[in-house]
């Protein structure tokens, strides 16, 4: 996953009302209902069914340092699945989605001209219709240049070109991203 698939995957966890179980035994135990039985649980964080069980009963209080963050990455991801989803549907009827980045933009413009690419901090709010386009896109399981595409598409349209009301025939380059942040 690229750093647009996981700014994604890291709003949509934020659409979360409550935060995730704190003890490690709980988040055990939330894994172990979820996906219904110890056997999966172990399989998937890579420890033996027998410490499962242990983190169920609170035998062991606190996990080893290559379990605790995959255990929490794992709980956050399965964590409220219909607030999530409902949030991810109204950012994309209705909401639109805000992205915050810095990178590099270029554009495609006449030879000598000053449109020569830079760095710069953005944040704007894209309408619902591109973010609807990023979850599809996300869903069928996109590679990272798509996913950029996407959000390339979006910002030239509603950043530089002002939603058509300047710039006619700029074409917009999105590379060299320092981070992007996007939010519901």
């Amino acid at each position: 996953m690229g750093v647009l698939g996981e700014s994604l995957g890291h709003a949509v966890a934020a659409a979360a009302t409550r935060p995730i179980p704190r003890s490690a035994g709980a988040q055990v135990r939330f894994l172990v209902k979820r996906l219904k039985g110890t056997r999966p649980v172990a399989d998937l964080l890579r420890v033996s069914q027998r410490a499962v069980e242990r983190y169920v009963r609170d035998r062991i209080k606190t996990p080893r340092a290559q379990l605790a963050a995959p255990l929490a990455d794992e709980v956050r991801t399965r964590w409220q699945p219909r607030v999530k989803e409902n949030a991810k549907k109204n950012t994309a009827i209705s909401t639109g989605i805000i992205m915050e980045t810095r990178a590099r933009f270029g554009f495609t413009a006449a030879p000598g001209s000053t449109d020569d690419g830079r760095i710069r901090r953005i944040t704007q709010h894209l309408p619902a219709t591109y973010a609807a386009r990023l979850f599809d896109a996300q869903a069928a399981g996109a590679p990272e240049q798509q996913l950029r595409a996407v959000l390339t598409e979006g910002l030239q349209q509603e950043y530089f070109k002002d939603r058509g009301r300047r710039a006619d025939g700029l074409l917009v380059e999105f590379t060299d991203i320092d981070y992007v942040e996007l939010s519901f």
